[in-house]
């Protein structure tokens, strides 16, 4: 069943045709008018759409669904592409901004290139939208802190096991031993300065 922007459920429509390269292109301008997306995730997003076409023909006893669905996919990937060609899409400065948000709440620059790397953005890309200074890190650290109550955003009479644990919480988020320590240990003030210089970045 299928909703309509009421709300109401309708039975869905016949399949039809596979979506041909102008469907998908309104598709793809549809969500880049609402979603940030990198080449290879518009291209997941079009093949998304040209499998729930397959289904609904496959359902509907249509012939050779899966050589059309193939095509259209085909129509898809070369749709993307021209999204890049024409500047909707760019990789480069999703991968900045994206890094950026992922950093300042408090997001680890491991944990960041993983996400930008389950985006679709390559790993040289990703690699150069994150900065490679330990005081970027440390700061991101402070942030995840703040997010956590821990640290200079704890009780300032953390018992030695909350430190552990808050250590360990760092750690799995991925911070190296030696910033988490920092993080933890910075003064209140000094931590809402950094919080404020990375916001401000």
């Amino acid at each position: 069943m299928r909703r309509d922007r009421s709300g109401q459920r309708h039975a869905p429509g016949p399949a039809g045709p596979p979506p041909d390269a102008a469907r998908l292109r309104e598709a793809a301008l549809a969500h880049l008018a609402r979603f940030a997306a990198t080449e290879a995730g518009l291209r997941r997003v079009l093949a998304r759409r040209v499998d729930r076409w397959a289904r609904a023909a496959e359902a509907e006893g249509q012939e050779e669904v899966a050589g059309r669905a193939a095509a259209a996919k085909a129509a898809a990937a070369e749709v993307a592409k021209r999204m890049v060609t024409e500047g909707a899409v760019d990789d480069a400065a999703f991968a900045a901004s994206r890094a950026r948000r992922l950093l300042r709440t408090g997001r680890s620059p491991r944990a960041a290139l993983a996400h930008l790397r389950e985006k679709g953005v390559d790993a040289d890309t990703a690699a150069a939208a994150l900065p490679g200074d330990a005081e970027a890190e440390l700061a991101a650290a402070v942030a995840f802190c703040r997010r956590r109550r821990i640290g200079p955003f704890g009780t300032a009479d953390a018992t030695p096991e909350a430190m552990l644990k808050a250590l360990g919480a760092l750690a799995r988020a991925g911070y190296g031993r030696d910033v988490a320590s920092r993080a933890l240990r910075m003064d209140p003030d000094e931590a809402e300065a950094r919080l404020i210089a990375a916001r401000q970045a």
